[in-house]
């Protein structure tokens, strides 16, 4: 742990007692070595001046923001800045409000941040803007109170290729539901538009049965409304995760019903947490990100900004999928997609130890 952490350590653990989320933590002992970021030599985010920087995450303690950490934690390691990873224990905007009003308090110099709720810490981060503190966001592209937000990829397109999986799957027919941890949470709920879009223009016989399921990225409340719902569809034929939890309900549900061949899925997913559904055919298709490369690119921005170093469309800052930034939308050149999705099945899941 760093000096500015240890300085902070007391107050941070005081907070986390009162809002119910988790501090900064080293890795388990029971936690598997897992693969580092891969960072060119050249890259540019090297400074004369040591930065503080937090970056605030969903929720602390699922596989997806542990290997989030990762990334954050390689950053500061070989870039000499002090960079930590926190979040609400749940999934809680609250929570995680209060968790960037602490970091304001401690007058950290950046803040890092994968929303809950958009509009939720809208207020709080326009807060730290004003005191001076430079915010970078990820999944938040429709997030005014940032000074950069960087997307691992074009999220529309990132929906029509899970939908044309799903569709595939299911023959361009029946039923289907779609998933999202929160009703909020912008980048998940342009990944299900890019779908079902995509289903209409392409795929009439298919049918979205329901509004879209909110799970709170909690693999067993995945599991739970899942189970409900094919209570009342019992047709129900496919299933198109947008939070990374549901390929482990999705997968769940599938085996222990024996549904494997008759409901599909198709979604956001790590091999850490799906891989046994992969593997046993329960369910065929995840697609993800690596998320330590996205908050490696977070904290890179952050100090590129806090050194006044141009950021634009074209910026290439040494990471795979990362290497040509775009900004899709003129009157916002400060929101930043890559190009950074992976496809995984059972044939190249061996490729991915998270």
């Amino acid at each position: 742990m760093t000096e500015f952490s240890r300085r902070h350590f007391s107050s941070l653990a005081a907070a986390a007692l009162a809002a119910g989320w988790v501090v900064p933590r080293t890795a388990r002992a029971d936690t598997p070595a897992v693969a580092t970021v891969g960072v060119p030599k050249t890259i540019t985010a090297k400074a004369t001046k040591k930065y503080s920087i937090a970056t605030v995450v969903k929720v602390d303690g699922i596989a997806w923001f542990d290997r989030m950490r990762v990334g954050v934690k390689q950053f500061g390691a070989q870039q000499g800045h002090d960079t930590w990873m926190v979040g609400p224990s749940q999934a809680d905007a609250a929570a995680q409000v209060q968790i960037v009003e602490t970091l304001i308090g401690q007058g950290v110099d950046a803040i890092c941040i994968v929303p809950f709720s958009v509009e939720a810490v809208e207020p709080v981060l326009q807060k730290a803007r004003d005191r001076g503190i430079v915010v970078i966001s990820h999944e938040a592209s429709n997030l005014q109170a940032t000074d950069y937000d960087v997307e691992a990829f074009d999220n529309h397109a990132y929906g029509a290729k899970l939908m044309q999986v799903l569709a595939r799957q299911m023959g361009e027919q029946g039923k289907y539901i779609a998933t999202v941890g929160s009703l909020t949470s912008q980048s998940q709920n342009e990944w299900i538009d890019g779908g079902v879009a995509y289903q209409q223009q392409h795929y009439p016989k298919m049918q979205q049965v329901t509004k879209r399921i909110e799970t709170y990225d909690d693999a067993t409340t995945d599991y739970n409304k899942l189970k409900e719902i094919l209570t009342t569809y019992p047709d129900l034929t496919g299933i198109l995760g947008a939070p990374m939890p549901t390929s482990a309900g999705a997968g769940r549900l599938i085996a222990e019903r024996g549904l494997k061949g008759k409901l599909f899925f198709s979604g956001t997913g790590l091999v850490s947490v799906a891989g046994q559904y992969l593997k046993d055919g329960d369910i065929e298709y995840i697609q993800f990100w690596d998320p330590a490369v996205a908050g490696y690119a977070m904290n890179i921005l952050a100090v590129l900004a806090l050194s006044k170093q141009p950021i634009k469309a074209g910026l290439n800052i040494g990471l795979t999928g990362y290497t040509d930034l775009k900004a899709n939308d003129p009157q916002r050149a400060n929101v930043l997609f890559g190009q950074g999705w992976v496809g995984v099945t059972k044939a190249n899941m061996g490729q991915y130890n998270f």
